[in-house]
């Protein structure tokens, strides 16, 4: 509550450019834990703060622009963070700046947002209507004496947050689309009264205003899209992450080297392209070799299908040991009843 209130007071309240570079660096390290939680998790209700906690940071960028919108307007100078990102970053050139803010906003409002609020979409859509079918199988079990009273609670109160929480997810989608346009609007409208402002109320040439507050503005929407980038990335990765027992990178390691055949064939693909006349060969040579001599550790195709075999019917023994629903433990069990 403290830090939406306070969210809310960057708007109106004038603020140090010191403070300014504080918040911006933990504006950029919020939206780097975040994308490491969302990576991280094993199951989109492990982070089912997300949709809130979407909403507070979007408003959190916001009040920023607004911030340093202020100080640039005021000052020509809105702290160290945003002078280094205009001017390091992107190498003091206007044109550079420009593009590459306009190159992080198509990536977050064409690519990652659109694909992620459509599959939030679904995924709630997919989820409303697969909530009678679980409850029915929650109440089959309950009944065969597989689960108890308190599992069975627990079995719903799980469907429903899944369902309350890829519905949220499909609304807070449009928060982070909202926040793209907004960020292209800002950045016009910076760099126009910038420039007005420059030359009129401040004194100086057209060339010094338009370099001074086109810098600090492109500055300004890079620190604060990168960040949303990041928030972007996570939210695609919330609602397209399948429930597994381990996390992104894990999977990602464990299913592409499964199979040592597909390994050898693109390592010596790679190496083959670096045999070609006019391609460079070390970089081709280099990773090809990296990846045929990761493939060569791997155990064969055979090896690995033997163990997903063993892993399958240890799963499958450990089915089998459960009670039937028609014997007299299951029976027993749903009578409440010692069968002794």
């Amino acid at each position: 509550p403290a830090g939406s209130v306070a969210s809310v007071s960057l708007m109106i309240v004038p603020l140090p450019t010191m403070v300014i570079d504080y918040l911006l660096v933990l504006n950029i390290t919020a939206g780097v834990l975040t994308l490491l939680a969302a990576m991280f998790v094993r199951r989109p209700l492990d982070f089912s703060i997300f949709t809130a906690y979407l909403l507070i940071a979007t408003l959190f960028r916001l009040a920023m622009n607004i911030a340093v919108t202020r100080s640039v307007l005021l000052h020509a100078y809105a702290g160290e963070v945003v002078e280094a990102f205009g001017h390091i970053v992107v190498g003091g050139s206007v044109i550079v700046g420009f593009v590459i803010f306009l190159i992080l906003i198509s990536i977050q409002f064409v690519v990652i947002t659109n694909g992620a609020g459509r599959v939030a979409e679904v995924a709630a859509r997919c989820t409303l209507d697969a909530m009678p079918g679980k409850q029915m199988a929650i109440d089959a079990d309950l009944a065969a004496g597989v689960l108890t009273d308190e599992e069975a609670r627990v079995r719903r109160r799980e469907i429903a947050a899944e369902a309350d929480f890829y519905g949220a997810m499909d609304g807070a989608s449009k928060f982070v689309k909202g926040d793209a346009i907004a960020a292209i609007v800002i950045v016009v409208v910076n760099m126009l009264g910038g420039i007005a402002i420059g030359i009129m109320q401040k004194g100086m040439g057209v060339v010094d205003a338009i370099n001074t507050y086109t810098l600090l503005t492109i500055g300004d929407g890079l620190v604060s899209q990168i960040p949303a980038l990041l928030l972007s990335m996570a939210a695609g990765l919330i609602v397209t992450r399948a429930a597994t027992d381990a996390d992104l990178g894990a999977d990602i390691v464990s299913q592409f080297t499964r199979y040592k055949r597909v390994m050898l064939i693109g390592g010596a693909s790679i190496c083959g392209l670096g045999l070609f006349p006019g391609l460079p060969k070390i970089p081709f040579l280099l990773v090809g070799g990296i990846i045929l001599l990761l493939a060569f550790r791997l155990p064969s195709d055979d090896e690995a299908a033997e163990r997903a075999a063993a892993a399958a019917a240890e799963a499958a023994a450990a089915a089998e040991e459960m009670p039937s629903p028609d014997s007299p433990e299951a029976l027993a069990l749903e009578m409440r009843v010692d069968p002794l």
